[in-house]
């Protein structure tokens, strides 16, 4: 059971949010369940037990002294970092907004009266289509946002991540596409631990997708793309046939 955890200081609004979310849980039979319903960042982080990996649903003009709903997103990060973070607004894209404060927010909100219920339904099934993909596929899921559109994209299928000309923004490949999102190589790398190899300041790759090392020409190839390799980062990699256990799961050798 995952446990939701709200904070909005309109009485009225919070009501309303939490009978929807309690509605659809019912109804749609998901392993969910609000848990605490705060008027304040206080309130929230003392009901937070010892249970993570929770979902935090947060209103972004929160009125609380000195937090808004940013400001507490970085404190539950700090506190449960593989928690899902959902901000409640009455405006257009934050992603910005979310980026300054490193926070990956889920999905947003639309606090409007003709809005707000479907924006709720369909952040929760998103969420469920997420949960199930977690539980069914053997390898974990990175999920980006592309407009308005929430993505899942399995770890086993990523090749690499690039820098994106525009700034702030990531490149995603896949043997079959590539995606645009708001996000930072740095931020990346620290979520997704010793999978994926720094081998230049603007590529992460899948260690498991390197098929051939050129250090001659700074060149790595993964999955049948190129991607740079820095000079500093070439001394990490090892030559054969002394692999490291990442790179033997390759079952392609590496080329000359």
């Amino acid at each position: 059971m995952i446990d939701i955890y709200l904070c909005d200081d309109d009485a009225s609004a919070r009501r309303r949010i939490q009978a929807i979310l309690e509605k659809k849980i019912l109804m749609e039979e998901y392993d969910m369940q609000v848990v605490c319903s705060a008027d304040s960042a206080g309130q929230l982080l003392r009901a937070l037990g010892d249970r993570r990996q929770n979902i935090y649903i947060l209103d972004v003009q929160l009125k609380d002294g000195q937090w808004d709903g940013f400001l507490l997103g970085r404190e539950l990060r700090k506190r449960d970092p593989g928690g899902t973070l959902i901000y409640i607004t009455s405006y257009g894209d934050l992603a910005c907004r979310t980026f300054q404060y490193h926070l990956q927010a889920f999905d947003y909100i639309v606090k409007t009266p003709e809005q707000l219920e479907a924006s709720i339904h369909c952040c929760l099934e998103a969420l469920q289509d997420r949960l199930l993909l977690e539980r069914t596929a053997p390898v974990q899921v990175y999920t980006i946002q592309t407009g308005t559109c929430l993505h899942h994209i399995p770890l086993d299928e990523i090749l690499f991540f690039e820098t994106a000309p525009r700034p702030h923004h990531v490149l995603l490949h896949t043997p079959d596409s590539r995606m645009d999102f708001l996000g930072s190589l740095n931020e990346i790398q620290a979520s997704l631990g010793g999978r994926f190899f720094r081998s230049h300041r603007a590529y992460l790759v899948a260690f498991d997708k390197i098929r051939k090392i050129d250090r001659k020409r700074g060149i790595l190839t993964v999955g049948g793309q190129e991607c740079l390799l820095s000079r500093s980062a070439a001394r990490k990699l090892p030559d054969e046939p002394s692999l490291p256990v990442p790179f033997r799961k390759s079952p392609t050798p590496f080329g000359k």
